[in-house]
């Protein structure tokens, strides 16, 4: 059996550590045992080796930590992918010195792999996209961590050996020296000892220093002694006690080592003193000290001079870092160096006071004690920490951190003790806080720790603790000794008195020798048969301080006892050495007077007679009178004899028991037995193992009445052991100890257990059951229940581990055992009636059910492993019967307990079915109960249940047996029902709290993750509605774990679409991961952690270590605030956030984006996948729309994803494309498709390079796609094109430059170029290239035509208007600032906007209505009236083209002649493009009607009556239609006055202009785009030349800051070159418009009037002005110089147009001659006459306005004043000189032109006489008066002119 635990299978073997190398097994217990069975028991419950049960606590190996990698958001201010590669390329030098460390941290998992690192190629077998979410939600999940929380866990329990070691302390003497010199041996004593309480603590380590020249050869100098020091307090010091040997008489004394002169010890004095010392064998005291060791720097007054300070308080606490003071070279007395642990601290003792007459230790403290001189000398001890000793290394930081924390002093550092030359010993001590000690804790704790009983010595020596024997805890080692301290001898003369001390058996004969029983004082030495004490020189009362250690008999007889011997010797050399001389005797019984711990007095006695001991005073002489004179005091140590009588008599009569010595019905053990229950709890405490095991073995056979005493008394003892230990844990720390390590089931000696104790205990329960109730030790079972079940459990399995040993092939495991029918039933009604306590009690409320509910938990998770897992399916079975279904809160708490105990098995994965055809029976209870918890009304269950589900997933997912896929597999399919369950009632998971919600997504997305396609398939035939309800839930996946950083920029919102979240939770650091993570960071952020390796390295993180300081302390204002935030209810997370700890703050960061990016790449796999089964038509969904991929891609897009997804993104969105395109671009999906257009077009604004060039790729795959179905793009087009303009709205396209100015911002700028990129031909090509997409994503699939493939000149139109309408966007929002200022700059850019996004007509008719809005405000009627015929018009076209309206083509034709716009193509596409929101539908007749009328307004406002009309003549065909005649005669009506109103304007003697016109040149850098350019500008018909120069100086001086603005003041031609560079100028010129049919060369005059004719459309695109000039550089000159220019522009569109100015396109001109210039203002002239005189007339009415203009033409030609003008053209070019210059073609034309004026002035006078009245007959005769003189004047140069008239 022994070998079979050796070997590993299921228990392991602990060898027991003895005390110290002198308990071995002392001689006088070796005697026969077999007579004794319960010494027996003793020494095998003493001896024997620790058995533990591997299995017991599960068994966890978790897979290597992987770290995480920061994901690459878009972010507002870095590009954090350079800082990434960065940070790559310092990682690949920091990670060698990293991976270590790394690799040890347990149970942390950075797990999963890296989406875009080193295991790249292992997804890539994996199929995988990412990594799992899993590791990311749980990052640190800790399995031990996870397993304490739950109810009533079991600890492991550290063996007990190391829970009471404490603090070891190694002290070594290093060496002596005198000032007067060292010659005789020196010895002493070390010894532990309470200067409060006045007692020694532990025995004495002896040790010796000899003179150089004598130096032993075993040089025993090395021996260590070891000490325990429970609890660090200040009165624990150590004493050290020097003795020398005896002085002679009359030799040198010893106070030759402290006198001051001489200094140093003579020659003779040496040699004196050597030869005596060799001879004599008796010592004497010779000094004292004491070093106090946990009093800070306390100086003790008892010395005189200073003590010591204490080596350990700085020792102990500072030395938490190993190490971190340099240790101090140790020279041994032969000069070679000692070893030094980094522990160590060396103590110079120099306060060594001497001791003159007798002293005892209680008076080595008395204040009133006379002080003598000190011992000029030094003793220099080493002192050092030990760690505890361990047994198992893995506990060893518990251990660890106990002692740093009992030491108390945190804030003191190492120090080392340096040598002082002057005879005072103070360390001195800093205390800085050591930066690093946080850091050692954390290497240690992962390292191993070596040290620890390695570093022992053989040759160390042990000291017994006396306070062992007074603790209130189990005795595990076997000792059984005396010590005894005689005290004081009191004669009535002085003696040299010594004493001898020997153990006799008995007091027959004198002469045997007595028992070899005595411990020696040199190590390594046999067993004394005596020893003897100093000698107190000289005294009358002589005292002692020996310690002399006595091995007692096993069992000890009434004879037993010491003998003592007091001898005088002689301190005088005479022939020989002296002799001692006996002067009495006494003698002390053991079984009398052993247990004492007062002083005994005896008396002494002259000689010794036989049988002594009975005394009777007439045999015995006694001396002094007999008087009790000598004093001693015993002390009793022993695990053997009880002290208490009461479990000496259970031994007893156990032993009567087992030998069957006593009555068979055996009453005295029963009394016995219940005696136990009176016994006081030290002693029971003491012999608890051996008398569990003793009770133990009766209740394993007695008899039935023995049975049921020895359970009660063993639930007694157990009671009042769990109620009296210290220990207030659920599992007392040393029952726990004994099942777990102690307890052996005998070993195989006798039957196991296990038989008897779950027969006794159930027939005790069944009688319960059956109304009987067996005194109150019932309550007591149940709260010890635990107990007996582990009790139960290890007999089984130590018997199956026997059974099975033998006959097992090699490296099996042991198969489970069969319980025999009769014990299994038995144990079935055990736990039936255990389960019905825990139902009721649970109803009741009551606190022991819980308990007793974990217990019975753990009993089947126990046997689980142990027995044939089907039997213990039927207990379980027997459980959920009790519990089905929903039960109340505490009952349904219990029934999740249970689970979670259960389902935390190491094998549960692999546990079979009930029946052998099922699967495994736990998970599908598990999977069941736990979907019934998801409905319970508790939230509190709710949230457990989830939470039991992650951390299960977790553990599978970490556990390194089930990391190849089939066993991921395998689990999978275990889980999957649960996500059917889920499917078939959803309401059950909306109304879980949404971080439930989160639990069970994460589940869920674990589960598919690892599933195999054919059972995804499987899930998603069902039916259409599941499959919907499947994405559903991975939509909720998106949603709930989507990255959300606090910054976003305004660009991640897309506000209006994302859905938004769950409002955060108080006291959450995070509200996305797993809760656990919340405790962590909560006990995380009490400590301050620093970054591990070089501080740049911010990417591989420590795990933070959750022990360092104490909770109650905030480390830092950081963590004050976080307490405050978390205090406070209701704390914003964000607030947690900011006081976390940078780097912790940076892990959650880390944790948190990961998991997203996980998660959604997860959701993206699923989608790949279902993209494919959808291809293959072998699912249920809606083929029609594919809703449940297009609403996953909308929230995928939308949502703030990592670069690893986008790069993941495209190549999955371009397979799901090329496979579902037609059904994506459908009409039904529009809102898909406008969502989907709208994020790749933000994508297209994104910084991130990689993420901008992949929604390009997106955007052609969109093309593409477009192009194969529908061979066009146009609606793709229109989709664009609305979504850009939405995207524009969101975006900022401008920034403010620091001189206030906006400019195009980087968004703008980024935008562009992807949307240059996206028709760049060669550069697509390299990027589908780099990003491993096929070839040509723009090459249409092979089947098309070749005349269908789509084109990149097709992608390049797309692409140029988007850029047309950014631009149009771009520039109107650069004007936003002088918008008000500067209408006509605002204007143009909405009437930008309105063409660019002329595609989409709702967009188109916006910004028509925004100009028009705009023009109105300007009361630039005829404009906004052209704005509101312009939508009329966009209404109409999309009308007549869908055949819908009362309009044909020919209307839209008249329609046109108003508006020349209204124009483009409406493609067919676009018209009826219903995009979510736009649309046909708004395109109605009545909307038409509507902009119709309100155009008629505006142009009636406008006075352009002709337009008025023709618009009428629309709308009436409207109202015919509908015959709504109320409305006919209205617009009949409005008819009449329109044409009324034409007539008026016409009839009118002043022509009617309806505008003025002028040309503006701009000349300057600063103007910018308008720099060289014209416009004409129609302004209303009031507005002169001087307010548009005012105008235009405002508008533009303001906008040219500074810059000075000239205004041209001529319209002569500019040369730009010529003008001053930095200046900036502004030419206005009135210009007159020009008609359609205006013969532009002729040379007359223009006059307005004339040329209007009839009612005549007024749309003008030509514009002229005349400039005068003269060709000899002067500006004016004579008519015979003065040339003329005529200008004539023709501009972009007509007026009136949309906009008020139009760029000049083209600008021709005209010069004329002087002549020619003359001969035009005389025809001028004469046409004016002329057209006034045959003008007819519609009646006689009309003579006065005609008869007031024949009046004023007339008096302009012929009135003599104003002659002037023909008479200067005779004067200027028929006289002298000029006539000469004239070609004789021209004077004739001049002449003629001159005759015919004449001639028609003639007429017109004559007319005018016809015309007048009496009143104008004066005026008539001054006409005539003129023409005569006129004439004449004429005749002198045109002699003809007289027979021509």
């Amino acid at each position: 059996m022994d070998n079979s635990l050796a070997s590993g299978l299921r228990f392991r073997r602990i060898p027991r550590q003895s005390f110290a190398n002198c308990f071995q097994m002392d001689p006088l217990l070796d005697e026969n045992l077999e007579q004794w069975p319960h010494l027996n028991e003793l020494v095998q419950s003493y001896g024997a080796d620790w058995v533990r049960d591997e299995h017991k606590y599960g068994h966890y190996e978790s897979t290597g930590p992987v770290t995480f990698h920061n994901q690459i958001f878009e972010g507002p201010d870095t590009d954090m992918e350079t800082e990434m590669e960065l940070a790559n390329a310092r990682r690949t030098k920091l990670r060698d010195s990293t991976e270590e460390e790394m690799a040890s941290t347990s149970g942390s998992h950075f797990s999963g792999p890296n989406y875009y690192d080193s295991s790249t190629a292992e997804i890539l077998k994996l199929r995988h996209l990412g990594q799992s979410p899993l590791p990311a939600y749980e990052p640190v999940f800790d399995w031990d961590n996870e397993r304490s929380t739950i109810f009533g866990q079991r600890i492991p329990a550290t063996n007990i050996f190391q829970y009471t070691s404490g603090l070891r302390i190694a002290v070594k003497v290093l060496s002596l020296s005198f000032q007067a010199g060292f010659v005789e041996p020196f010895y002493g004593t070390i010894c532990l000892y309470n200067r409060e309480r006045r007692e020694k603590l532990s025995e004495d380590f002896n040790f010796h220093m000899l003179p150089a020249d004598v130096q032993e050869t075993s040089n025993s100098v090395e021996a260590r002694g070891i000490f325990r020091v429970d609890v660090p307090s200040a009165s624990v010091c150590l004493l050290i006690q020097l003795e020398k040997p005896a002085t002679e008489e009359g030799g040198v004394t010893s106070s030759v080592y402290s006198r001051k002169e001489p200094v140093h010890l003579t020659e003779r004095e040496k040699q004196k003193l050597q030869v005596w010392s060799r001879i004599m064998p008796y010592r004497e005291p010779f000094a004292w000290a004491i070093i106090p060791l946990f009093d800070s720097g306390v100086t003790s007054s008892s010395g005189g001079s200073s003590s010591p300070s204490s080596p350990l308080i700085t020792s102990i606490s500072g030395s938490i870092q190993e190490g971190a003071a340099e240790p101090v070279a140790k020279i041994t007395l032969d000069g070679k160096l000692g070893y030094s642990g980094g522990n160590s601290v060396v103590v110079e003792v120099s306060n060594l006071s001497k001791v003159k007459e007798g002293y005892t230790e209680e008076s080595l403290l008395d204040p009133k004690r006379k002080v003598h001189k000190p011992v000029k000398g030094i003793l220099r001890l080493e002192i050092e920490k030990l760690q505890s000793g361990q047994v198992d290394s893995e506990k060893s930081f518990e251990t660890r951190s106990i002692n740093s924390d009992l030491a108390g002093h945190h804030n003191a550092s190492d120090t080392t003790f340096t040598k002082s030359p002057s005879y005072r010993t103070d360390g001195r001590q800093n205390a800085d806080l050591d930066s690093h000690s946080s850091e050692k804790i954390e290497l240690e704790r992962n390292g191993s720790i070596t040290h620890g009983l390695t570093d022992r010595v053989s040759n160390d020596f042990q000291a017994f603790d006396f306070r062992i024997t007074s603790r209130n805890e189990p005795f595990l080692q076997l000792f059984h000794c005396l010590y005894v301290y005689p005290l004081s001898v009191s004669m009535s003369r002085k003696r040299n008195l010594f004493i001898r001390v020997e153990l006799r058996k008995d007091d027959g004969d004198i002469r045997r020798p007595p028992l070899e029983a005595m411990h020696p004082r040199e190590p390594d030495s046999t067993f004394q048969k005596w020893t003897h004490t100093q000698v107190a020189v000289g005294s009358r009362v002589a005292c002692y301080h020996d310690e002399i250690k006595v091995s007692l008999p096993a069992i000890w007889t009434p004879m037993h006892h010491l003998l003592f011997t007091f001898f005088h010797v002689d301190l005088q050399t005479k022939i020989e050495a002296p002799k001692p001389v006996v002067v009495g005797y006494a003698s002390l019984p053991l079984s009398t007077h052993a247990q004492l711990k007062s002083d005994i007095s005896l008396p002494l006695m002259r000689e010794l007679v036989p049988h002594y001991l009975q005394d009777s005073r007439e045999r015995v002489e006694y001396l002094e009178d007999g008087k009790n004179v000598f004093r001693l005091r015993l002390r009793l140590c022993s695990s053997v004899y009880a002290i208490s009588e009461r479990i000496r008599d259970f031994f007893l009569e156990y032993d009567r028991h087992i030998l069957r010595t006593s009555p068979p019905w055996g009453s005295e053990l029963l009394e016995a037995i219940n005696s136990l229950k009176n016994v006081d709890s030290t002693a029971l405490l003491q012999f608890l193992q051996p008398i569990l095991n003793m009770l133990l073995h009766l209740i394993g056979n007695g008899g039935e009445t023995l049975q049921v005493a020895a359970f009660r008394a063993m639930v007694n003892i157990l009671t009042r052991v769990q109620q009296e230990s210290v220990d207030d844990g659920e599992r007392n720390l040393f029952l726990v100890n004994y099942v777990d390590f102690a307890f052996d089931d005998f070993g195989g000696r006798q039957p196991p257990v296990y038989p008897g104790l779950s027969t006794v205990w159930g027939s005790l329960a069944r009688s319960k059951a059956k109304g009987y109730r067996v005194g109150p030790v019932y309550d007591d079972v149940l709260a010890m229940a635990w107990f007996f079940l582990e009790l139960i459990v290890k007999s089984i399995a130590l018997e199956q581990t026997r059974l099975f040993y033998h006959n097992l092939p090699s490296g099996e495991d042991v198969p489970p055992m069969q319980l025999k029918e009769g014990v299994f039933r038995c144990i079935m009604q055990l736990y039936d009636c255990l389960l019905t306590e825990v139902h009721e009690r649970c109803k009741k409320g009551l606190g022991l059910a819980k308990y007793l509910n974990s217990s019975l938990a753990f009993f089947c998770y126990d046997l689980l492993s142990t027995i044939e897992p089907r039997q213990v399916f039927e207990l379980v079975s027997l459980y959920l019967d009790k519990f089905s279904g929903v039960c109340q809160s505490v009952l349904h708490d219990c029934k999740l307990t249970f689970l979670q105990i259960l389902c935390d098995h190491d094998l549960f994965v692999e546990m079979p079915g009930r029946d052998p055809s099922d699967r495994n029976y736990l998970s599908s209870i598990l999977i069941q109960e736990i979907f019934l918890t998801w409905d319970h009304e508790d939230l509190s269950m709710r949230a457990k249940a989830a939470r039991m589900l992650v951390v299960l997933l977790c553990k599978h997912e970490f556990d390194i047996r089930y990391q190849k896929l089939e066993d991921k597999l395998y689990i999978a399919q275990l889980y999957f029902p649960l996500v059917g369950q889920m499917l078939d009632e959803m309401p059950v998971f909306y109304n879980l709290g949404s971080s439930e919600k989160r639990e069970v997504l994460i589940t869920i997305l674990q589960i598919i993750r690892n599933l195999d396609d054919t059972s995804l398939i499987k899930a998603w035939q069902q039916s259409i509605a599941r499959t919907r309800l499947f994405f559903k839930l991975l939509e909720e996946c998106l949603i709930h774990f989507e990255h959300r950083k606090p910054d976003d920029s305004m660009l991640m919102g897309s506000s209006s679409r994302s859905p938004l979240g769950d409002k955060p939770f108080p006291s959450k650091y995070s509200d996305r991961l797993s809760p656990a993570i919340n405790h962590y960071l909560l006990e995380a952020a009490r400590q301050e952690v620093g970054p591990q390796g070089t501080p740049e390295n911010g990417y591989l993180w420590q795990r933070v270590n959750s022990q360092l300081s104490s909770p109650s302390q905030p480390y830092s204002l950081r963590e004050a605030l976080a307490q405050a935030q978390s205090s406070r209810i209701g704390a914003s997370t964000l607030a947690l956030r900011e006081s976390l700890h940078p780097i912790l703050r940076q892990k959650l960061e880390l944790w948190e984006e990961n998991l997203s990016a996980a998660v959604s790449l997860q959701v993206l796999e699923i989608i790949e996948k279902f993209s494919g089964a959808v291809a293959s038509h072998t699912i249920a969904t809606d083929y029609g729309k594919l809703d449940c991929i297009t609403s996953i891609f909308m929230i995928v897009f939308s949502h703030n994803q990592p670069l690893a997804f986008w790069k993941a993104l495209f190549p999955v969105f371009n397979s799901v494309f090329e496979l579902h395109g037609a059904t994506l671009m459908a009409r039904e999906n529009d809102r898909f498709l406008k969502q989907i257009a709208f994020h790749l077009l933000r994508l297209a604004v994104f910084r991130n390079v990689n993420v901008r060039k992949r929604a390009v790729i997106g955007l052609q795959i969109l093309v593409r796609s477009s192009f194969s179905y529908f061979m066009q793009t146009s609606r793709l087009r229109v989709v664009l094109t609305i979504t850009l303009s939405e995207l524009m709205s969101e975006v900022q396209v401008t920034h403010m430059k620091s001189d206030g100015t906006l400019e195009e911002s980087g968004e703008a700028c980024r935008l562009r170029k992807s949307l240059e990129e996206m028709a760049d031909e060669s550069e697509s090509l390299n990027i589908f290239e780099e990003f491993g997409l096929p070839e040509k994503p723009l090459v249409a699939s092979n089947e098309q035509s070749p005349e269908h493939c789509c084109t990149w000149s097709e992608v390049k139109v797309l692409s140029d208007s988007l850029l047309l309408a950014l631009d149009a966007s771009l520039e109107h929002a650069l004007l936003a600032s002088v918008m008000t200022l500067d209408r006509y700059s605002a204007a143009e850019s909405f009437y930008k906007l309105a063409m660019a996004f002329a595609p989409v007509p709702d967009l188109h008719i916006m910004w028509l209505l925004h100009l028009c809005d705009a023009h109105q405000e300007m009361q630039s009627w005829a404009e906004a009236a052209q704005c509101a015929v312009a939508v009329a018009g966009v209404v109409m076209q999309a009308l007549v083209f869908r055949n819908d309206g009362v309009w044909s083509s020919d209307h839209v034709c008249a329609l046109r002649k108003i508006c020349p716009m209204v124009s483009g193509e409406i493609s067919s596409e676009a018209s009826a493009a219903e995009v979510e929101g736009y649309g046909a539908s708004k395109l109605t007749v009545d909307s038409a009607v509507k902009y119709l009328q309100l155009a008629n307004k505006l142009f009636s406002q406008a006075e352009l009556h002709h337009f008025c009309a023709s618009i009428l003549e629309l709308v009436i065909p409207v109202y015919k239609s509908r015959r709504a005649y109320g409305q006919l005669a209205k617009c009949h009506t409005m008819l009449t006055n329109i044409y009324e109103s034409i007539l008026e304007q016409e009839s009118s003697p002043i022509p009617f202009a309806d505008a003025t016109y002028y040309r503006v040149g701009f000349y300057g850098e600063k103007f910018g785009k308008l720099n060289r350019k014209e416009y004409v500008y129609r302004e209303a018909r009031d507005v002169r030349l001087g307010d548009i120069m005012e105008k235009l100086s405002h508008i533009y001086e303001s906008r040219l800051d500074g810059t000075t603005l000239h205004v041209i003041p001529d319209s002569r031609q500019v040369k730009a070159d010529e003008l001053q560079a930095e200046a900036c100028y502004l030419q206005i010129t009135a210009v007159d418009p020009v008609m359609e049919d205006e013969d532009l060369g002729s040379r007359r005059e223009r006059i307005f009037s004339l040329s209007t004719g009839s009612v005549r459309a007024r749309v003008f695109d030509r514009f002229l002005f005349d400039t005068p000039f003269t060709k000899n550089g002067k500006t004016q000159g004579g008519l015979e110089d003065q040339w003329k220019r005529r200008s004539v522009l023709q501009t972009e569109g007509s007026f009136p147009a949309l906009v008020n100015r139009l760029e000049v396109m083209k600008s021709e001109s005209l010069e004329f001659s002087p002549v020619e210039n003359a001969i035009g203002m005389i025809e001028t002239r004469t046409a004016a006459l002329r057209n006034e005189l045959e003008e007819p007339r519609s009646s006689e009415g009309d003579q006065l306005p005609r008869l007031q203009s024949l009046q004023r033409i007339l008096q302009g030609s012929v009135a003599v004043q104003v002659n002037s003008g023909v008479l200067s053209v005779c004067t200027a070019f028929l006289s002298g000189e000029p006539a000469t210059r004239l070609r004789s073609q021209e004077l004739q034309q001049l002449i003629a032109a001159l005759l015919e004026f004449m001639a028609v002035c003639k007429r017109a006078i004559r007319v005018h006489f016809r015309l007048i009245g009496d009143e104008d007959q004066e005026f008539h005769t001054q006409l005539v008066n003129g023409f005569q003189s006129l004439t004449a004047e004429l005749s002198h140069y045109i002699p003809a002119i007289l027979s021509e008239l």
